[in-house]
């Protein structure tokens, strides 16, 4: 029911501004073009004849897993020691493995094909990551299995030397890299921008869209729950919110320490101020890309994003020019961009004046767009794994 459901709301929806109507032009017409890639795809349905095992060895196993491929787990509790699915998609047999018991060695390598889910962000992580690349290549030499692919959280400032020498064409044996952040070495041959996604390390849900959901008036215009960093973007963000009094208007929640995991209380408030805002502000961390864009997107709070490139190595790679946040911005993604939070005020006047059922035809859109990217995103990781690991037809 995915495409019906797409379909909704397109006609009847009404830009905001004039000016920015060919910006949403261009947008649409990639978001129907990437409906019909879906709907091809779904159209060229074939036997299965590639089993490809997943083992999920970092959190953002579960956001495509569980959020891109629609996918269950079994058993359902989150702290069980292993955890498994299997499914169908195109002409891939995808089974799911994860959780601590998932150890190398210690667990049976059912398919030829793998899709390693690994995490790069410090040197810790990196560590744990090459023990399973060096586990996996010994299967491969061994001729227990055949191609690989990874899914790597990358580093926030790009920094994944490491993981080159491990890449084919630098004379190792993984096929794919995708790989999250905007890093300059995605090609769309081999290397390809992977989303963050949702904090699925906090259990952020599948969230299932209600009437209320995108019916409801909210009751803030905006909201802001995170860490204020010294000397960072986000204490001008909350200097220019308590000057114009809009700190008494938005739900504003600052602290001064990053906390990795939520009390059940402190992760129902979040969840709540996404619900009850319009706008869900997104000032730059240590990455432009932050989970809350995308938790922000499964309510139908409308992301407001510094448009900023953060210090490191992160940038425009060959295949595209508009970092930070490529990967969105090619897929057409309905935010609100700026380049300063100066720009905000001038946001929320704004906000003022639309109606109740101009917010609920954008939350229709927003909601719409993201369920088009995760579908979209799946398609292309299925296509990829394709026509990377089956035999071609050319001899």
């Amino acid at each position: 029911g995915f495409l019906d459901h797409v379909a909704l709301g397109n006609e009847e929806w009404n830009p905001w501004e004039g000016d920015e109507r060919n910006e949403l032009v261009a947008s649409q017409q990639r978001y129907e073009a990437n409906l019909k890639m879906i709907k091809n795809a779904r159209a060229h349905l074939e036997e299965t004849s590639l089993r490809v095992q997943i083992w999920g060895k970092a959190a953002i196993g579960l956001y495509l897993w569980q959020h891109i491929f629609e996918g269950h787990l079994q058993p359902a509790d989150v702290t069980a020691q292993w955890r498994e699915g299997s499914q169908k998609a195109g002409k891939i047999y995808f089974s799911f493995i994860t959780g601590p018991s998932v150890v190398p060695g210690y667990f049976s390598v059912e398919a030829e094909n793998v899709v390693l889910v690994l995490n790069g962000r410090e040197k810790a992580k990196i560590t744990y990551a090459t023990q399973w690349l060096h586990y996996t290549q010994t299967l491969i030499q061994t001729h227990k299995i055949q191609h690989v692919a990874v899914v790597l959280l990358g580093n926030e400032q790009c920094n994944n030397e490491w993981i080159q020498p491990y890449l084919k064409r630098h004379g190792g044996f993984v096929n794919l890299l995708f790989v999250t952040y905007d890093y300059a070495l995605v090609n769309e041959e081999d290397i390809f921008q992977w989303p963050l996604g949702v904090a699925t390390y906090r259990n952020f849900p599948v969230v299932e869209p209600s009437w209320s959901m995108l019916h409801d008036p909210r009751s803030y215009p905006c909201n802001f729950l995170g860490t204020v960093y010294k000397n960072s973007s986000r204490e001008t963000l909350m200097e220019i919110l308590k000057q114009d009094g809009l700190d008494k208007l938005c739900w504003i929640a600052a602290r001064e320490q990053w906390q990795p995991q939520e009390t059940n209380e402190s992760f129902k408030n979040y969840q709540d101020a996404l619900l009850q805002s319009d706008l869900t502000l997104c000032p730059m961390g240590i990455n432009t890309e932050c989970y809350r864009i995308y938790e922000a997107c499964s309510y139908g709070s409308l992301p407001v994003i510094e448009d900023v490139m953060t210090p490191g190595d992160c940038g425009n790679s060959s295949m595209y020019h508009s970092a930070p946040l490529q990967l969105l911005k090619t897929m057409g993604a309905p935010f609100i961009f700026i380049k300063n939070w100066k720009e905000l005020p001038a946001v929320l006047e704004k906000e003022k004046k639309m109606s109740l059922q101009e917010k609920i035809q954008r939350r229709k859109k927003l909601i719409e767009w993201y369920q088009n990217f995760k579908a979209w995103m799946r398609q292309k990781f299925i296509n990829t794994l394709e026509n990377s690991f089956l035999p071609s037809d050319k001899g």
